[in-house]
């Protein structure tokens, strides 16, 4: 029966060749230019290689904590301003000290010695820690510090140390209310953290780290911006290499695992490679930078292409085996299944258009590189399958008498296609009808993930810095900012009763706003000066402000000081349950605004900016799935011109969508952005089994032939490729399990599951749906006109 089939699809070859009966206009025929002067080809590919490293060169890392929310909004834009007046959080190394012995006498000393050698580190601007504290001032006098030059003992020690413990300025701050956990403040040059430098100078804290505090039994940790972008930094390079290394492995495995020939696997897995090589030089000459979304390009590269490069391959080798040279052979599977390659990129294109939709700059760049890479990734595949076939493919009629009755595992899996295919056409109504039902069941379940994110999410989860935020999170309310930022309208100057009255009333609605703690302003000063030294005048204040290193006052006061910040930090939790926070405070706020008409006064930071948008911004991109879900049908429909085909794709793409909705639910997650990109992603990629399998029924579909036997035929021939680039693009992904980045691992293992998911929906949705489709064209239109 097989050999029968692959004598079939010679003479259809050669009966349908013209540009009219394809489905992608003749643009298939790229494919064939290259081939025609293939040595010119591989210098000229060369030749793109060559600049393609260069260009390689050129990509940067964006390891900015806000890029994904980076836009043209309103809210963005004042957070930008506020980052820029008041360059401290940004730049900001948070050193976490913790230990049921921390005040220890023995312990203290130690922590005062790292502290002052951290002083010392190139690139350091400041710091702010517990021996930052004053005591009370004496009148006409600045006050001393907290903690004198030599620490007292015995008795002594200990009412110290409960006067350290009880102090204002730090206690809650940046000393746990328990007194076992202190935080360090370090203040980094902005130039340091925007380089290379960062590394050098991160290692030599840790460095000192060791060498201070080893012996004291404390545990040392690191957080903050600077770190948390060191982290990405790392991660992100790392990864690349990762998945490069992995996804091409796996392809080049199972490629000569069931080709047995080392000519087809180079056919088959090197077109993938270089397009995987030339769309990121691209992207370099291109400037676009790496991050969280685009590191994950490599993968998706591998999945577009190989997925193709392994049909023409398969498609090829049948053509050799029944005994065509290879020119012919490989002109011809650029002719059958091009079009269908160039159709499956077409829904990946669809795919990637869609996420234009995003409000986020870093989700529209991920698209932007992805449309970019598809296109790349169509014209390698089908110009370097058939060049590669013809210059490596040695002793043709050898390899076809060798191959023709020893084939053994593509023909396991063509028999296992053929079992399934059998089943399928039996009763194509009731698997039909069970198919509408179980996805709409599924679909009701997807419908009610709720949108989540959490910063930490863009952080890799196995180092310090996600460990040292939870131990704030815990001991003093919280890493994550909310500031407020106080604007003085024209005629009003910093120091103006009705300015520091504003400062006052926004400093103790933060204070009592729950949920936030942690609350630092020119406030808390004024209050310190009043209880401490007993005066509140202006000119005591002023005296104060000005006595205070710059990069401290700067957390607070712009240099215009035409504007001031209240700042408050908050836990990383879910942005549904920051929303309400942020929500309420800034409603609780509108009370000062009307006290106070004039000022600006608005609620912003990271914090801030992620709860309110992340979950507008899945939302959205969710409803874009649902509208690309109809987008792709309809191109599909137009492209095979039959309104079969449309209603027939439909099924099979959104299942592997609800489906991994529904294992979402089942362990208890929502939509994050990493999730719904990747289902977004692998709904296009995913029509890939399909689109060729359509293709493939639509030359088998011809007068005589019944609906039942077409589709069994187009299962067998098409399905051992399907099956096995399934296997290899679900590698290519789910080699991210192995990232630091938890959402880069949220989007690998969903890409592949999802990508399992449309080889299901290919083997058991598609085939009796589209029979059914079939035979309804049948009853309607006649049995004469061709429903595909």
């Amino acid at each position: 029966m097989l050999e029968k089939h692959s004598e079939n699809e010679v003479h259809v070859d050669k009966v349908e060749q013209g540009p009219a009966s394809s489905i992608a206009f003749g643009l298939e025929r790229l494919g064939l230019i290259a081939v025609r002067t293939p040595i010119v080809s591989c210098i000229v590919l060369l030749a793109l290689i060559v600049g393609a490293l260069f260009g390689i060169q050129r990509i940067k890392i964006d390891d900015s904590l806000s890029q994904l929310f980076r836009s043209n909004t309103r809210e963005f834009r004042q957070y930008e301003e506020v980052t820029k007046k008041f360059p401290a959080e940004e730049f900001d190394v948070l050193v976490v000290v913790e230990g049921k012995n921390l005040l220890a006498r023995d312990n203290l000393e130690k922590l005062r010695d790292f502290i002052t050698d951290m002083q010392l580190v190139e690139g350091t601007r400041g710091l702010v820690s517990l021996f930052s504290a004053r005591q009370a001032p004496a009148p006409g006098k600045l006050p001393a510090a907290l903690f004198p030059p030599e620490l007292p003992e015995g008795a002594a020690y200990d009412k110290f140390i409960e006067t350290v413990k009880n102090n204002e300025i730090i206690r809650g701050k940046l000393l746990s209310e328990d007194g076992t956990l202190a935080l360090v403040v370090l203040s980094l040059d902005p130039e340091v953290v925007a380089s290379s430098k960062l590394t050098k100078t991160v290692a030599d804290i840790r460095a000192l780290m060791k060498e201070d505090l080893g012996d004291t039994g404390l545990n040392v940790q690191l957080s903050g911006v600077p770190v948390m972008q060191l982290e990405i930094r790392n991660a992100v390079e790392r990864d690349g290499l990762t998945y490069n290394v992995l996804g091409i492995l796996a392809g080049c495995i199972i490629a000569i695992i069931f080709f047995r020939k080392i000519s087809f696997m180079v056919a088959a897995a090197f077109p993938p490679m270089i397009a995987i090589l030339l769309a990121l030089g691209v992207l370099g000459w291109a400037n676009f930078n790496l991050n969280m979304f685009l590191n994950v390009m490599t993968p998706l590269i591998m999945v577009i292409s190989f997925s193709d490069s392994m049909q023409l391959t398969f498609a090829a080798r049948d053509r050799l085996i029944a005994g065509q040279d290879k020119f012919t052979a490989f002109k011809n599977a650029v002719l059958v299944v091009g079009p269908a390659c160039v159709l499956t990129h077409g829904t990946a294109g669809i795919s990637f258009i869609a996420l234009q939709f995003s409000d986020s700059d870093l989700i529209r760049k991920f698209g932007e590189a992805g449309l970019a890479a598809t296109i790349i990734a169509l014209v390698a595949v089908l110009s370097l399958v058939p060049v590669f076939g013809v210059l490596f493919v040695r002793n043709e009629r050898v390899f076809a008498v060798k191959f023709q009755g020893a084939d053994a595992g593509v023909q396991a899996l063509r028999n296992f296609c053929y079992w399934i295919a059998v089943r399928m056409v039996g009763r194509p109504g009731l698997f039909s009808l069970i198919a509408v039902l179980f996805v709409g069941s599924l679909g009701v379940i997807y419908a009610n993930l709720e949108p989540r994110y959490r910063l930490a999410d863009q952080v890799p989860d196995k180092r310090q810095a996600v460990a040292a935020s939870d131990r704030l999170d815990a001991k003093l309310t919280g890493a994550n900012p909310v500031n407020v930022l106080i604007a003085f309208p024209k005629g009003e100057s910093l120091y103006s009763p009705e300015t520091l009255q504003t400062i006052a009333d926004v400093h103790a609605t933060v204070e009592k706003a729950a949920g936030v703690g942690n609350v630092w302003s020119l406030e808390t000063l004024r209050r310190w000066l009043a209880e401490k030294a007993g005066s509140a005048d202006v000119a005591t204040l002023k005296e104060y402000v000005n006595v205070i290193p710059e990069h401290l006052v700067r957390r607070f006061i712009d240099a215009e000081q035409d504007a001031v910040v209240v700042a408050g930090r908050v836990p990383d939790k879910d942005s549904s349950q920051l929303l309400p926070i942020v929500d309420k405070l800034d409603t609780e706020l509108d009370t000062i605004r009307k006290k106070h008409p004039g000022y600006e006064i608005a609620v912003t930071g990271l914090a801030a900016i992620a709860a309110r948008n992340s979950a507008s911004m899945i939302e959205k991109l969710n409803r874009g799935l649902t509208v690309e879900f109809a987008l792709v049908a309809i191109f599909i429909g137009l492209a095979f011109r039959s309104w079969v085909v449309m209603f027939a794709c439909i099924l099979p793409g959104i299942f592997p969508v609800v489906m991994s909705g529904t294992v979402l639910w089942a362990m208890g997650e929502g939509l994050q952005f990493a999730s719904v990109v990747a289902l977004t992603v692998s709904f296009g990629l995913g029509l890939s089994a399909t689109i060729h399998f359509l293709n493939r029924l639509r030359l088998e579909s011809k007068p005589g032939v019944g609906s039942g036997l077409a589709v069994e035929r187009a299962t067998v021939l098409v399905g051992p490729a399907l099956i096995l680039t399934t296997v290899v693009l679900a590698c290519g992904l789910v080699v991210t399990v192995f990232s630091d980045l938890p959402s880069l691992r949220l989007f690998g293992w969903l890409s592949a599951f999802s990508m399992v998911m449309a080889l299901v929906a290919d083997l058991f949705i598609l085939r009796p749906t589209a029979m059914w489709l079939i035979n309804l064209h049948a009853r309607l239109q006649g049995p004469d006109k061709p429903a595909i």
